[in-house]
């Protein structure tokens, strides 16, 4: 945190929830009576583009977007979109990521290929990140697209942001008729 304001980018790629989970996150931030500002990029989204959401809240914030190397928290719902940002991590900042590999079809070229040491690599930058199977922890749940949710989870943790509030306000932005299966994917992802 930097004056006051804590600076989340959240990174994934198209149809993983980023979008929504910055929409929650800031809806928490602002219940909780701080300044919020967001900034999205979702270009190709819908063809599995890469997405990223700038959340900083604070006292007061100026600015939507995090200045270079200042992201108190990096929010993974990819793995090699993790490590490609892993430049925006603060010192002594965290990496939360999903394990989870997308590993997109121009790699069938050649031309292209998935880093293999992904998580090497990030742990090379932020030592005690957190590496979730929330893929495997929402398919245990009974859907996949509980990954946001859970990362959400994992990262309250790290947040001096009320619990109460976190649930009351998945809850209320979970897809209509998920509220619970979303809370307890939420309080899931807590726990770890």
């Amino acid at each position: 945190m930097r004056n006051g304001v804590t600076n989340v980018l959240i990174v994934g790629v198209g149809g993983q929830g980023v979008i929504l989970a910055s929409e929650m996150l800031s809806a928490v931030a602002l219940r909780s009576g701080l300044d919020v500002k967001k900034s999205e990029v979702h270009g190709m989204s819908q063809r599995g583009g890469v997405v990223t959401s700038h959340v900083r809240f604070g006292g007061k914030v100026h600015s939507p977007l995090i200045p270079s190397g200042e992201a108190d928290v990096i929010l993974g719902f990819e793995l090699a979109e993790s490590l490609r940002w892993v430049h925006q991590l603060a010192e002594g900042g965290k990496i939360i990521a999903n394990s989870q590999r997308l590993v997109p079809p121009i790699t069938a070229t050649g031309k292209f290929s998935y880093p293999g040491d992904v998580i090497e690599r990030i742990r090379a930058r932020a030592p005690q990140a957190k590496i979730i199977d929330a893929i495997g922890i929402a398919t245990e749940l009974g859907n996949p697209r509980l990954v946001n949710t859970i990362l959400l989870g994992v990262l309250s943790k790290s947040l001096d942001l009320d619990e109460k509030i976190w649930l009351e306000v998945v809850e209320k932005m979970a897809p209509k008729g998920t509220g619970e299966i979303n809370r307890k994917a939420f309080l899931e992802g807590r726990s770890r």
